[in-house]
């Protein structure tokens, strides 16, 4: 019996779909963005990527990774990823063409945390007091009665164990 995943994944992963996303006419200027050293870049994974541009491909153990850019040249970017060997995790140093990196999200949140922290710390600045800037938790519910009025106890118990034959 023949298995039901795809036995080579290969051209599946390496597919452009380029062209049912953006349509018939993309230029290469569309696809990218100015790249600066110590940004965060994430390494698009082959679907996302463009598989039309085999030229400067990562390897597919980079693909959907961050990275951090530490070179760029006019068609390409350096980028230093983490890469599990073993029971290590070293920093990778490699060279991706743009087509193949976008800009990471990931500090999106972080940022606006920090823009929010500031705003607070300014107000709480001008009236005087003195403002908590941690994250908090998600705290328990807190306790309460049950009323029995219309809600009968029910007794929990296990289920007895059948030896069936």
């Amino acid at each position: 019996m023949m298995p039901k995943e795809v036995v080579c994944p290969l051209p599946q992963l390496l597919a452009s779909t380029v062209r049912l996303v953006l349509g018939p006419t993309l230029s290469r200027v569309q696809s990218i963005e100015i790249c600066q050293d110590d940004e965060l870049k994430r390494i698009q994974k082959g679907n996302a990527g463009d598989g039309s541009i085999q030229k400067g491909m990562p390897h597919k153990i980079y693909h959907g990774k961050t990275g951090r850019v530490f070179n760029v040249t006019p068609h390409a970017v350096g980028v230093i990823v983490n890469k599990r060997v073993r029971g290590k995790i070293l920093a990778k140093r490699i060279n991706v063409r743009i087509e193949h990196v976008k800009h990471s999200k990931c500090r999106i949140d972080f940022l606006n945390r920090v823009k929010e922290n500031e705003r607070l710390k300014k107000e709480a600045h001008e009236k005087g007091i003195v403002v908590n800037l941690k994250r908090q938790p998600a705290q328990p519910k807190l306790g309460h009665f049950v009323s029995t009025k219309d809600n009968e106890p029910q007794l929990v118990q296990p289920i007895p164990y059948e030896f069936i034959a």
